[in-house]
């Protein structure tokens, strides 16, 4: 299997568990090129991008092929390098791809310092009610941590014993 092949499947299974790597999507075709220069905002547009994807794929499909792919790129290639022949420029346009995984540009990672790790920590700074807000691992209990929400089991609220009057009598 070749490099160009490789990295299309690495983009293909991208943020799909049950994709298989055969097939790639409009949105990771478009991420493909984004993370890998294709697209450089002035030769190669996001238009652009989906529009040679539109061209290239099967009437009524929404994802494209590894044949389709390569097709792609030679549509690609002529636009990203207008000066040199299109032999050359496909190599470029390859050049680029090869060896590329995808990545998590743009995401925000969850936060554990300064305030948010005081506001989650149950273990020894928060007591009483704000405590009981909280599981051990910090994340909330949700409404029940906030309310008091009734239970209809026919003993008075807060009762210890309830639930156990069978077993003692």
């Amino acid at each position: 299997m070749s490099e160009a092949e490789n990295t299309f499947r690495e983009f293909a299974i991208y943020g799909d568990a049950s994709a298989s790597g055969n097939k790639m999507t409009g949105k990771n075709f478009s991420k493909m090129c984004k993370e890998c220069r294709v697209m450089d905002g002035k030769a190669v547009t996001g238009t652009d991008i989906d529009i040679v994807f539109c061209k290239v794929k099967t009437k009524g499909a929404r994802t494209i092929t590894f044949a389709d792919f390569q097709q792609a790129m030679k549509e690609l290639c002529s636009k990203a390098f207008k000066g040199e022949s299109p032999e050359e420029a496909l190599q470029a346009v390859y050049g680029l791809i090869v060896g590329k995984e995808p990545g998590s540009m743009g995401t925000t990672k969850a936060r554990k310092v300064g305030g948010i790790k005081r506001l989650t920590d149950t273990s020894c700074i928060y007591t009483g009610t704000h405590k009981l807000g909280f599981q051990e691992n910090g994340k909330g209990k949700g409404l029940a941590g906030r309310c008091n929400l009734t239970e209809n089991s026919g003993y008075v609220g807060a009762y210890k014993g309830a639930g156990k009057y069978d077993q003692t009598h």
